[in-house]
């Protein structure tokens, strides 16, 4: 098979535009021609095997980084969108799709945006006589959509939070450094009996803890306080740096950071992908081995996309007891719906049948990308009797390549092909013709109606 030629262009100007440096420039320091800069930028031509040593040698890139990053994402987001009946028949091929993610991407965000924006007019304009009611009735994403998106198009990975969470935890135990953290800005910590997890009284520098919470749960509250107090001002960088386009959702976002560097700090960059590499990615032995939850080990594996120290493209994935999605990240090719659930072929659906016990699933997505996944329920009590449990369920991932790597692929035939259960990403999307857990027709198929001959669904995709 032919080596895949690289198409970077956009990546490229992203590059030479954050050194700051005119094309002429930066073509000098590259070795080529302004000519062939011009063409790579504009994709007309790939990115040859001098330029990407160039790169390396003259600004330490991760050559990775020029095949990944938002383009798969844009891809699947602009299916998503396009599924939408309101473009009928005229939603342009997957090779167009394509190109504009990797040529023209600030173009396929506007897109997405504009779509967004309609969406929620036509969800507002459906339930009329509430939103009439409403003075903050707008058009703009909810604070929380807009959050969501931000971490997704970040790849999940905060480079400066993640090293300040890093450095901050050193070779101490998370626990203790907290507390002493804490105590040096003259904070007092109490454990209380309380419903609340955490709540910190900003009068009397006062936190307490809820006497109820896991060990788990309080150690990853006390590190998220001291991201609030001690990394205020970098958080507020990264904030500055988004540019949120409301109040709210810049508040989110900050407790979406200060939980990030808390899940860091507990397990630090360098250290815990070691331990990663070297239990093959057992969540039980890593959760006992850093204190903290399977939930929270699965999540921190599908963070550790450090430029020049990368971990295993991870998909991860948590959705309630109706399918509804409530945290989702991929590094992998997978992506997940933006609108509502996950493909009901999915074994992080039947988690929820088998408490306590981990799943283990070969799949297959329309593309031909084979995958392992590993699926677990998740149950968080609230500590007392007749307080409600929250029930969820956790997915995490990778490409079956990388079975070598991963403990839960043991003894499965990787090799099997009818091992693999086809999946996919949202019925609209999905171009499977025989998929018997269909909900509504693909967009990009046409239909045959048989009024005769009533099938498991009642059409035939051709």
């Amino acid at each position: 098979m032919a080596p895949q030629k690289l198409y970077a262009g956009a990546k490229l100007r992203e590059m030479r535009t954050r050194l700051t440096l005119t094309q002429k420039d930066f073509a000098a320091k590259l070795g080529v021609s302004l000519p062939y800069l011009n063409q790579m930028e504009n994709n007309n031509r790939p990115v040859s095997t001098t330029v990407v040593l160039a790169l390396a040698q003259e600004f330490g890139l991760d050559v990775t980084e020029l095949s990944s990053g938002d383009s798969e994402r844009l891809v699947s987001d602009m299916r998503e969108a396009l599924a939408d009946p309101v473009f009928a028949d005229d939603a342009p091929p997957l090779a167009d799709l394509r190109l504009t993610a990797s040529n023209a991407p600030a173009l396929a965000r506007a897109f997405l945006e504009l779509h967004r924006a309609y969406r929620q007019t036509h969800e507002r304009l459906a339930s009329l006589d509430e939103a009439l009611g409403r003075e903050d009735s707008r058009i703009q994403a909810s604070p929380w959509e807009e959050v969501r998106d931000f971490f997704h198009y970040c790849d999940n990975y905060i480079d400066a939070v993640d090293r300040a969470a890093e450095h901050f935890a050193g070779g101490a135990d998370s626990r203790s450094a907290a507390i002493s953290t804490l105590r040096d800005l003259g904070v007092t910590v109490k454990e209380v009996e309380m419903d609340s997890l955490r709540h910190y009284d900003a009068t009397n520098r006062t936190l307490q803890l809820s006497n109820r919470a896991t060990p788990q749960t309080q150690v990853f509250q006390l590190l998220l306080q001291v991201a609030l107090l001690r990394q205020n001002k970098l958080l507020e960088a990264t904030l500055d740096f988004a540019r949120f386009n409301s109040a709210e959702a810049r508040a989110i976002a900050k407790i979406g950071l200060a939980n990030y560097f808390a899940g860091a700090a507990l397990m630090p960059y360098g250290r815990f992908l070691a331990a990663a590499r070297d239990c093959r990615h057992d969540l039980e032995l890593l959760a006992t081995r850093f204190g903290a939850s399977i939930e929270q080990v699965a999540h921190r594996l599908s963070t550790l996309q450090r430029p020049g120290s990368k971990g295993i493209p991870f998909f991860f994935v948590r959705v309630d007891q109706a399918g509804t999605i409530t945290k989702r990240h991929s590094a992998t090719r997978l992506q997940f719906a933006r609108f509502g659930g996950a493909c009901p072929l999915w074994n992080v659906h039947r988690a929820f049948e088998t408490p306590g016990r981990f799943l283990r699933q070969l799949a297959e997505t329309p593309d031909g990308i084979r995958y392992i996944s590993l699926a677990r329920d998740v149950s968080k009590s609230g500590g007392s009797f007749g307080s409600p449990v929250r029930r969820y369920a956790i997915a995490l991932g990778c490409e079956v390549r990388h079975a070598d790597a991963i403990v839960y692929a043991d003894n499965m035939d990787v090799d099997n092909e009818s091992a693999y259960e086809p999946i996919g990403i949202s019925c609209r999307i999905c171009e499977r013709q025989h998929c018997h857990q269909r909900s509504v027709p693909p967009l990009e198929r046409k239909l045959t109606i048989n009024t005769d001959t009533r099938g498991v669904l009642p059409y035939e995709v051709s």
